[in-house]
């Protein structure tokens, strides 16, 4: 094990390496307003919008949410659609353009355990951002910045993106003790033609395919193809990779250091192998941060 800047990750690499980030965008999804009729104060965290028109969301608090029970939000209405389960609800917008409203009333969904507020609400969006749609940011990217790009161009490392809009399982810590019970919500990810073309030309030189954050693994995972390949397309997934799962595309992964308990450190347990201990215990040692605004690791993948 050694220590760097992240400036140095082109020289970790090796010229014909593909690097494979995560486009999405973060939705300004955290809306606060009050119950008509009591006027109480409620917290939403918008996460996804199902085809019905529904939208998914935490609420807090949430144990006087009913079905029927409108909020308002500065000139933005939402109905209450089911009852709450371990903070989560269902709801709908009462406005044309949700998307717009969405975005006027909201603001950025920090991590719950970062107080204040940001200065540049784009701190917490990646530089290459680009679909809009997750709750949280794909932290690993946010280390990027164009120097780093350029340093990768000249070091002959190619790039390709995929989308996965981040939502509950990405962040919610794990309730059960046994990892085999945690169930996994599911979240929508794309892969393009172009990204698939550029994996099959990776393995077709022998170069590394190298995912920038645990959203990037879940993504290509999801779509493997059995070849060392991934099919292109769109699907909602709710693969859990845990100790046990074959890993089939991804060689190396960029990721922060995260929590215990949390299906982020389960899926990095299942990449390292044992040695995601050592690794962890070095890190505390030696005074790395921690969570989305903190450091990263690089690891390759363990082949027992």
């Amino acid at each position: 094990m050694s220590d760097h800047r992240f400036l140095d990750l082109p020289e970790l690499l090796s010229p014909g390496d593909l690097i494979v980030l995560n486009e999405t965008r973060v939705r300004a999804a955290r809306i606060v307003g009050r119950r008509v009729g009591t006027g109480g104060r409620v917290e939403l965290l918008l996460l996804e919008r199902s085809e019905d028109g529904r939208w998914t969301a935490l609420a807090r608090p949430a144990r006087r949410l009913r079905p029927g029970v409108v909020l308002e939000f500065d000139g933005l209405s939402a109905t209450v659609e089911t009852t709450p389960e371990v903070g989560v609800v269902e709801v709908t917008l009462d406005a044309d353009d949700e998307e717009a409203a969405i975005s006027k009333v909201g603001t950025m969904p920090l991590p719950p355990y970062f107080t204040g507020e940001l200065a540049d609400p784009g701190r917490y969006q990646t530089v290459y951002a680009s679909t809009p749609g997750s709750a949280a940011a794909p932290t690993a990217g946010l280390h990027f910045t164009e120097d780093v790009f350029g340093r990768l161009d000249q070091r002959g490392v190619a790039i390709a993106r995929v989308d996965l809009h981040v939502s509950l399982d990405t962040f919610r810590p794990m309730s059960v003790d046994d990892v085999e019970q945690h169930e996994m919500h599911s979240e929508r990810c794309s892969v393009s033609d172009e990204t698939r073309e550029a994996i099959d030309s990776a393995r077709d030189r022998g170069s590394k395919v190298v995912a920038i954050g645990t959203t990037v693994v879940r993504t290509l995972e999801s779509f493997a193809n059995g070849s060392g390949g991934v099919d292109s397309g769109t699907m909602d997934t709710d693969l859990f990779l845990r100790p046990g799962s074959d890993f089939q595309v991804v060689d190396a992964l960029v990721t922060n250091f995260h929590l215990p308990k949390s299906t982020l450190l389960v899926l990095l347990a299942a990449f390292m192998g044992p040695g995601w201990r050592d690794a962890y215990r070095i890190a505390l040692e030696r005074g790395y941060r921690f969570l989305s605004f903190g450091d990263a690791m690089f690891a390759e993948r363990y082949t027992g």
